[in-house]
């Protein structure tokens, strides 16, 4: 048992990593927010279709939870265009940043949803990440707007974590994920037909584009998101969350290297590094010596 936790553990790292390198991507792709998310979705789904079919596994799924599925479907949906849209206003570095504050949310949202109650060092650790974020950016004023839509992003992803690692109790990862992406894909296709936004156009992307958007959809979205989902049987929605805090640490440096000048690294990032780093070491720590004392 405790060694498929620390399997879980190493593969939420990866899919971590991957996050952070999903915010390059979205930096690189040179189409809207909304029409990135509609084809990592659409995209993601398709793929994630083929994998249910060739596993053999069954779709159904009973009309309540179909009905959390979709809802979920659209919370992603907007999470992932308030996300790509902050760092086109913005830069991958204030995005990722923001979304330290993820931890923080949850420690707060996850006692409601679970019914149990708020554990005083999930809070401290929290604040602690939000000193860390301080010291990762000096943010400034002009960078406003991608901060506001960061931060409604990252609210919306605590809220569909919290909301899967319940369904994910009852219901397999890869069909979760397969509804959730559909429904999303729905949405933002009612969007898009009153804004009139269809258009010969809309389906005409450069290779580049392709390119991106392919691996978008295939490694960062239906892999990635799905294991993500798959490790919530293992791992608490908090400790994803808190875990998921290092996506600001990779992501930053990747796209430091990758994107070159726009992101720059200070002192301060690296301290702020060091604590979020720490912090998710603190809290697993923590939690595997309660489970000791407990059992």
């Amino acid at each position: 048992m405790q060694n498929d936790k620390f399997k879980s553990y190493l593969n939420l790292h990866l899919i971590v990593f991957i996050w952070g390198f999903t915010a390059i991507l979205g930096a690189l792709i040179t189409i809207s927010a909304d029409a990135i998310v509609w084809y990592r979705m659409l995209l993601a789904g398709a793929f994630l279709g083929a994998f249910i079919v060739f596993k053999k596994k069954s779709f159904r799924i009973p009309a309540t939870a179909l009905l959390k599925l979709v809802f979920v479907g659209l919370l992603i949906a907007l999470h992932w265009i308030t996300f790509f849209h902050a760092i086109h206003v913005s830069n991958v570095s204030i995005t990722l940043s923001i979304f330290s504050l993820g931890a923080f949310f949850a420690s707060l949202l996850e006692p409601l949803f679970y019914g149990r109650k708020v554990l005083w060092y999930e809070v401290l650790f929290g604040l602690v990440i939000i000193a860390g974020l301080g010291m990762i950016m000096k943010v400034e004023i002009s960078y406003l707007e991608g901060m506001i839509y960061a931060l409604v992003s990252i609210i919306l992803g605590v809220l569909f974590t919290l909301m899967n690692g319940k369904l994910i109790e009852k219901h397999d990862s890869s069909v979760i994920s397969f509804y959730e992406f559909m429904s999303g894909v729905f949405f933002i296709s009612i969007y898009f037909l009153y804004q009139n936004k269809f258009s010969a156009d809309f389906f005409v992307l450069s290779v580049n584009n392709w390119i991106l958007i392919l691996i978008l959809a295939s490694i960062c979205t239906a892999y990635a998101f799905t294991a993500s989902v798959k490790v919530m049987e293992k791992l608490s929605p908090y400790t994803v969350m808190l875990t998921t805090n290092l996506e600001p640490v990779y992501g930053i440096i990747l796209a430091y290297f990758i994107i070159g000048g726009k992101e720059k690294m200070s002192t301060s990032f690296y301290i702020g590094a060091v604590i979020i780093l720490i912090t998710v070491i603190l809290n697993g720590i923590i939690k595997h010596q309660d489970k000791k004392v407990k059992a």
